[in-house]
């Protein structure tokens, strides 16, 4: 019954709520022996984490990670790796006067009708502050993935009608939006800022990358590499779509424009064209793997909105306190860990695909 866990070999599960004391990670399959320190896990939720620009909520919090088991010596010992993060500047307050309200846009009503019960402070275990144990995984998953010469890489495409231009994979962590168009992103910015004065939010579209993995990855047919990155992504908070490739253009496209004709080069296939997006049949083709998903805009939003009550009676909400005018710059990041889980995982699970992988 529980939604918390994710992957088949390389398995996590997240733990913890908004405003509760502490959010975290434990990790299964991780093989034992992997160099890992704290640093490399901070590295990582530093990009994710509150208050480190003007276009993302004031909440400080440092998420300081804390190994608290599977790691000895600086290496992986193969046993379950425990990570977590104190929640040290939650201000439930501004929760207390509408605990009794369905914010429009978020999952007060629905996990009320599943659960018959909820924490309301920041949206308990629907906040995206849950988010910062898959970060804190997905940074073990791109140091097994390094070894194999597998990079995930993620960015900011889009921001309301502002779409990047160019790609220039240097410039991402330069601007606060982390756009790879200098450009643009100065556009983005300023749009952002502009629907943040006036008490609303904006929406946007990252692209992700995986580049270097290898041919053969994915298990069809329920368990094709694409469905699996495909949820990885959906699930993530705010998220509304996700293509792979050249996704929903493909309707129009011909059969002889979205083929990707194949070439060899070097003893290796290739193909020509990527619309396929590196995977073919729910496997990897050895092409960058290619994915876009739309972030909706951040739901809580100063204006005046028309909402009912826990008990159905009319009402009227203005959503107070600290939040993301557009999720997408720090999405960024945590994309790159879903992705990057998905492939470590499906990375382990296709040793078994043969035999000759195994004896």
């Amino acid at each position: 019954m529980s939604g918390n866990t994710f992957g088949k070999i390389f398995k996590i599960s997240t733990w913890g709520e908004s405003h509760g004391p502490g959010v975290g990670v434990v990790i299964e399959g991780c093989p034992a022996g992997l160099p890992i320190s704290e640093k490399d896990i901070q590295k990582e939720l530093d990009r994710r984490r509150t208050g480190q620009s003007k276009v993302t909520t004031s909440r400080k919090e440092k998420d300081q990670i804390r190994f608290l088991s599977g790691v000895f010596q600086g290496k992986t010992t193969g046993t379950p790796l425990s990570m977590m993060v104190e929640n040290s500047d939650a201000d439930s307050t501004k929760y207390e006067t509408i605990k009794d309200l369905y914010r429009p846009g978020h999952a007060d009503y629905t996990y009320d009708m599943k659960y018959g019960f909820r924490d309301y402070r920041g949206g308990g275990r629907s906040s995206a502050r849950e988010t910062v144990g898959r970060v804190a995984a997905g940074a073990v998953a791109k140091k097994l993935l390094k070894r194999k010469k597998i990079t995930v890489v993620a960015y900011t495409k889009q921001i309301g009608p502002h779409i990047a231009k160019t790609i220039d994979l240097k410039e991402i962590e330069k601007n606060i939006v982390r756009c790879p168009d200098k450009k643009m992103a100065e556009k983005m910015i300023d749009h952002v800022m502009k629907l943040r004065k006036r008490g609303d939010s904006v929406g946007g579209v990252v692209e992700v990358l995986a580049m270097g993995v290898p041919p053969g990855l994915g298990e069809p047919v329920f368990d094709r590499l694409d469905a699996d990155l495909a949820k990885a992504l959906m699930s993530l908070p705010a998220v509304k779509g996700v293509e792979v490739g050249s996704g929903f253009a493909a309707a129009e496209l011909t059969g002889s424009q979205n083929n990707d004709a194949f070439y060899s080069k070097g003893g290796k296939i290739h193909t020509r064209t990527n619309n396929a997006g590196g995977i073919l049949g729910g496997i990897s083709t050895g092409e960058d793997i290619v994915m876009r998903f739309v972030v909706k805009p951040t739901s809580s939003i100063l204006k005046e909105q028309e909402t009912v009550t826990a008990s159905g009676e009319k009402a009227t909400i203005q959503v107070e306190g600290r939040h993301d005018p557009c999720v997408s710059p720090r999405a960024v990041p945590i994309a790159e860990a879903m992705v990057a889980l998905t492939l470590i995982d499906h990375y382990l699970r296709n040793q078994l695909s043969q035999v000759d992988k195994i004896f």
